[in-house]
């Protein structure tokens, strides 16, 4: 997407999201703690406390914990997810309670997840003696981690009819830049997982935006992740559409899909070339080219998930592939720490957040509609940087680039340090 940005009109508000059940609603209660402020331990380590903000009885007597999770989707219809995934898998419950409504993981979680814990020690054990590698037998972990996820949001997934409640599983980072790779990757997840509200999570890379196509037309529903920049999510939408197209199914509304919009990376990236140019003027959009390249990004979301080509698919039950902000924590800590949650609120979209993120927003998080707010700043603020000399696609490359790399690196350490361990097993078993 280069030069300047056309103007977009920004749509009218739109109906806040649907209010989950009583049934729902009483399922997820019947974990919650019972004390206002709890805190939950996840691999060993003491996270820091979800706050419940307010408390409702119930019909049926029980206390109701509200926080700005629940407002943010029954106000705004905005669905929060969680961004870490590790066992024991019940402690997603209280999560769930507090209005989480799905989770995403990717191989640096599992990394650290698999590393820093003894709770897969045992499994990990069996697997070595039943004479599995290391490869195999951290898709075993990974799988059976996601298969328990999977049945703890399938109530909420079942309640929306299959529009939330998803588990996210990244295909091997070693695949990013292998199309058929990827694509049988995909196919295997999907097959050995086996749960309705898994996502494959594909990333976008220029090999394989066409896996993206492909795995869509075989009805396996995918969270495209690693997308940086607009011109690649305008790529990963065609990929959607076109693969809906393909498949030749009668009935879409079982294939859905998300796109995994990254956003603090962004400004970490952006804010050190500003700095390095030094003017007064590439200094003061420190800190806002993340966001603004964001709402641009939801502009086209709303023309490409309209129009005659669009309401075909819809015929058939197709689902618009929302967009879903990533990397939502901030790297800068003279920044808001809900910078990346507050500014990107709206209807069909969703936020996955790791811990400091998701315990800044329930505390002081601001639930109110601002996708579609000051459109025109947003706009005005691509473009400047543009004319600084700032090459939007080419920071969106970089980023993915580092971002795959970053990927691998966590795979790579991982499979190596099992390595390491099962033939330590071994060895103790013939002594």
């Amino acid at each position: 997407m280069a030069g300047t940005v056309p103007k977009l009109a920004a749509p009218r508000p739109a109906a806040a999201g649907p209010l989950p059940s009583q049934p729902l609603r009483a399922a997820a209660l019947a974990f919650a703690p019972s004390a206002r402020r709890f805190r939950v331990s996840l691999a060993g380590r003491a996270r820091s406390p979800v706050i419940a903000m307010a408390s409702a009885k119930e019909g049926n007597g029980a206390v109701t914990k509200r926080t700005t999770l629940h407002d943010l989707y029954e106000q705004q219809g905005q669905s929060p997810w969680y961004d870490n995934l590790c066992r024991p898998v019940t402690d997603l419950l209280p999560y769930i309670a507090n209005g989480v409504r799905g989770v995403t993981s990717n191989p640096t979680i599992f990394q650290k997840a698999i590393s820093s814990s003894n709770a897969y020690d045992g499994q990990f054990k069996e697997l070595i003696s039943a004479g599995k590698d290391a490869e195999s037998a951290y898709w075993e972990l990974v799988i059976k981690d996601i298969q328990d996820a999977c049945k703890l949001f399938e109530p909420i997934y079942d309640e929306t009819d299959g529009a939330d409640g998803y588990v996210s599983v990244e295909v091997s980072p070693r695949l990013a830049n292998d199309t058929q790779g990827t694509v049988e990757a995909a196919k295997w997840l999907h097959k050995v997982v086996n749960r309705p509200n898994v996502y494959i999570k594909i990333p976008a890379t220029a090999e394989c935006v066409p896996s993206i196509k492909e795995v869509i037309a075989n009805g396996i529903s995918v969270n495209v992740t690693l997308i940086f920049s607009v011109a690649r999510y305008e790529a990963v939408i065609d990929a959607y559409l076109d693969g809906l197209e393909a498949s030749g199914l009668s009935d879409l509304s079982r294939v859905t899909s998300v796109a995994s919009f990254f956003v603090s990376r962004v400004d970490s990236l952006i804010d050190k070339m500003l700095e390095k140019i030094g003017t007064p003027e590439a200094l003061a959009p420190r800190g806002k080219a993340a966001v603004a390249q964001a709402k641009i990004a939801n502009q086209l979301y709303l023309k490409k998930f309209s129009g005659p080509r669009w309401e075909a698919l819809v015929k058939k039950g197709a689902k618009k592939q929302r967009l879903l902000w990533a990397s939502t924590s901030v790297k800068n800590p003279a920044y808001l720490d809900t910078l990346y949650v507050d500014p990107l609120i709206g209807p069909d979209t969703v936020s996955t957040m790791p811990d400091q993120a998701l315990d800044a927003f329930i505390d002081h998080g601001t639930v109110a509609r601002t996708i579609d707010a000051n459109v025109s700043e947003a706009e005005g603020i691509y473009s400047a940087l543009e004319k600084l000399g700032i090459d939007w696609e080419e920071v969106g490359k970089q980023l993915e680039h580092e971002g795959v790399s970053s990927f691998k690196g966590s795979f790579d350490s991982l499979l190596t340090s099992l390595e390491e361990k099962g033939n330590a097993l071994k060895t103790a078993a013939n002594l």
